[in-house]
């Protein structure tokens, strides 16, 4: 495991948006792991802009996303489709084909997170996985007493995220209960995980994330068996954590 700290929001962005860049120069062809929320869009807009400058192509690269709304439409503005489209999808080269997010919209749950987990591995797995955390300690949709070993699966929504989520809607009525969701297992098979986070609000999930006991109460603990992790924190996000151990780059 490493621990990077920055200063601040956007040398946190800039700092994860340069490990993914190499990965991709290093290997053109990379399938590449993403997640949504607030806490990625600084590094979506590095990476465009590491594409418009020429760096790096995306022509090659192979996405699936985290999760995704149960029941709601590709369409609307909340939807991490559109939240993929407008932040990065649509200001790159990356070929429609190679994109790959959950369809909350279909009949058959069960099937389409069996067909997700067969298209992933049919693409050789997942070369560096992008995740947030929540301030429960989840990763992906993965809420605390999830199963370690489920692979993609519909979840329902913890209440702290369901309030956490409701900035993005009208109204807290209006926020999905249910996702499909990348399970813990289809995670850790990950060759590289990059996890971000940024605020005070999430330094205790940090801390116990990597201090604390290995448990499906906090999903984020089990990264701690995972061979290569890196944690890229800002100095709130990182507060709780030993300085003797961070790569502090702000210094």
């Amino acid at each position: 495991m490493r621990i990077i700290c920055v200063n601040n929001y956007d040398e946190m962005s800039e700092k994860a948006a340069n490990i993914l860049a190499s990965q991709i120069i290093l290997k053109p062809e990379s399938v590449v792991g993403l997640a949504t929320g607030s806490t990625p869009i600084g590094m979506y807009d590095h990476m465009v802009r590491a594409y418009e400058s020429g760096k790096i192509s995306f022509q090659r690269v192979t996405t699936f996303n985290l999760d995704e709304y149960f029941n709601l439409d590709k369409n609307n503005p909340q939807s991490y489709y559109f939240y993929m489209k407008k932040n990065l999808y649509d200001k790159v080269d990356i070929p429609n084909e190679n994109i790959n997010i959950p369809n909350g919209m279909v009949e058959d749950i069960e099937r389409e997170c069996i067909r997700y987990e067969k298209e992933i591995r049919n693409k050789g797995g997942i070369d560096i996985q992008v995740l947030g955390i929540g301030r429960n300690g989840h990763i992906g949709f993965n809420e605390p007493d999830i199963k370690f070993e489920a692979l993609t699966h519909m979840v329902n929504l913890d209440e702290q995220t369901i309030r956490d989520n409701s900035r993005f809607f009208s109204s807290i009525e209006e926020v999905p209960t249910k996702a499909i969701s990348m399970g813990i297992k289809t995670i850790m098979r990950a060759k590289k995980i990059v996890l971000l986070a940024s605020g005070k609000e999430k330094a205790e999930s940090i801390y116990e994330a990597i201090y604390g006991k290995i448990t499906p109460t906090l999903p984020a603990s089990v990264l701690q068996l995972h061979p290569d992790v890196v944690f890229v924190l800002d100095k709130d996000a990182a507060w709780k954590l030993d300085s003797k151990e961070l790569d502090k780059e702000y210094l």
